[in-house]
């Protein structure tokens, strides 16, 4: 069962880490880096439903790894700039059209709402920090807004994780149906993110002798 493998190697991997490994992932979620809390957080409440982690413990960890995360992303953003951002940024997969969309988004709207509300936005919760860093938004709304934004998101999928581990059987009676909808998924992502790369690229080189 492939679902029951991928289950099995997370929480695998984060027993092994513990705590500590579970905040450094989630502040790599919050920063410029590929981690979805999707991929993480779901799993952190499979090991607080086995009675290996505590809930309340789970839930500051991996919240204050997010802080951690969307801070080091702000400071970049604040000290280093637009430049210095896309210059780390290549080392960590950053895509700059994902980046342009967060900063037009923040630009519409700023403030410490924009920033909680991002928490709960795809893609544009990895990146929201960087344009308040730039834009010079204030620490103290940018951290209390970070900090209960990410700790209501990384909670609400925990809790996923709990009822998906409690009804962990019946996942099971249906294992064929669902290794073939994780495996049309897994395909169709991977189409989808080659397609857009390639797309930009394309772009990217059809505008490059007019810039």
């Amino acid at each position: 069962m492939l679902t029951e493998a991928i289950s099995n190697i997370a929480v695998k991997c984060l027993e092994t880490t513990g705590y500590v490994g579970a905040a450094v992932l989630m502040a790599l979620e919050s920063m410029i880096a590929p981690v979805p809390s999707e991929a993480v957080m779901p799993f952190v409440g499979f090991l607080v439903v086995d009675g290996k982690w505590n809930l309340w413990a789970a839930i500051a960890a991996t919240s204050i790894g997010s802080l951690i995360g969307s801070l080091a992303s702000y400071l970049m953003g604040y000290y280093g700039g637009k430049p210095f951002v896309m210059k780390i940024g290549r080392y960590l997969l950053l895509d700059t059209h994902d980046l342009q969309r967060t900063e037009s988004f923040f630009n519409r709207r700023r403030g410490t709402a924009t920033i909680f509300i991002s928490r709960f936005i795809p893609v544009v919760r990895h990146l929201i920090s960087i344009p308040a860093g730039t834009g010079r938004m204030p620490l103290v709304p940018f951290v209390v807004a970070t900090t209960i934004g990410a700790t209501l998101w990384n909670s609400f999928l925990l809790f996923c994780g709990m009822v998906l581990r409690e009804h962990w059987k019946l996942v099971q009676a249906y294992s064929h149906q669902v290794d073939i909808a994780v495996v049309l998924v897994l395909i169709v992502g991977i189409a989808w993110f080659v397609k857009v790369r390639l797309n930009r690229g394309k772009v990217a080189v059809a505008q490059g002798p007019n810039q």
